[in-house]
């Protein structure tokens, strides 16, 4: 099995796109609704939850998981990689989103001008700078932070007029730095892809992030037969939450073609 971990509904952008390009695989979808949003919060904070989240995971039999959350993979996919698992889950693996979605904005952008939105965890960090310019150095990289994104689509607020009016204030900073590319730096941001492609303009290519990281797990996995050959396939998709499991569903069968039959609460730590 594949294990997809968010701290709210964002990852399901990210699922959605698993399940179509890779339809075949079990999938365990956890998401930490409870102690969502998780970029305003610590980096030791944001590492114990991740961790709580992965070893969770990793419990019910999943042989990778892919942290479908930016903050997470910012602030937490480096140390589970380099001192957890090795210790602990030696021939599991931890995925992250950060690095697909910078190779796809290098690859998109034409004059260089680069714009990031996500938590204030993830632009304070600096990561999508460093990686962008790691495939490119000349980039020209605009970040900024947008922490109300987070709680307006976990409070299903996708397609109120005040989010819209929130959104253009979020970007009109870009717009005025001429951004050529645009990369949604957060999994919750594909509810709005929408809204900001038409903030945006025509001029302006914004990344679509779970394609991304979906054609990233299908190289992964052909690169990696040995993972590939010990992820389940078949049997129905599982759903867990931190907070209240019909809410959850609600919601979720409202975005998934993946009919949710199910969802369970759990408690981490």
């Amino acid at each position: 099995m594949i294990g997809v971990f968010d701290s709210g509904f964002g990852g399901l952008t990210i699922l959605r796109a698993f399940l179509k390009a890779l339809p075949d695989i079990r999938y365990v979808y956890l998401g930490d609704n409870a102690r969502t949003p998780y970029g305003n919060k610590s980096q030791g904070v944001i590492y114990e939850y991740t961790r709580q989240a992965v070893e969770y995971l990793f419990g019910l039999g999943c042989v990778l998981v892919i942290l479908a959350c930016n903050t997470a993979s910012t602030k937490a996919l480096r140390k589970i990689q380099q001192e957890w698992l090795p210790r602990r889950y030696p021939d599991r693996r931890v995925l992250g989103v950060v690095i697909p979605l910078a190779e796809a904005g290098a690859a998109v952008t034409r004059a260089g001008r680069v714009g990031v939105i996500g938590t204030r965890a993830t632009i304070e960090s600096g990561v999508f700078d460093q990686e962008l310019h790691k495939i490119r150095p000349e980039l020209m990289v605009f970040g900024k932070a947008c922490p109300l994104l987070v709680p307006l689509v976990e409070e299903d607020w996708v397609r109120r007029p005040e989010t819209s009016m929130i959104l253009k204030k979020y970007l009109r900073s870009l717009k005025d730095k001429r951004v050529d590319t645009l990369i949604p730096g957060c999994t919750h941001y594909p509810f709005l892809q929408p809204q900001i492609e038409r903030i945006m303009g025509k001029s302006c290519a914004v990344v679509n992030g779970p394609e991304v990281v979906a054609r990233k797990l299908c190289d992964y996995l052909k690169r990696h037969p040995e993972i590939d050959g010990a992820i389940k396939r078949g049997g129905n998709n599982s759903y867990f939450t931190t907070d209240d499991p019909e809410r959850f569903m609600a919601f979720g069968r409202q975005f998934l073609c993946d009919r949710i039959s199910e969802v369970k609460a759990v408690v981490l730590g």
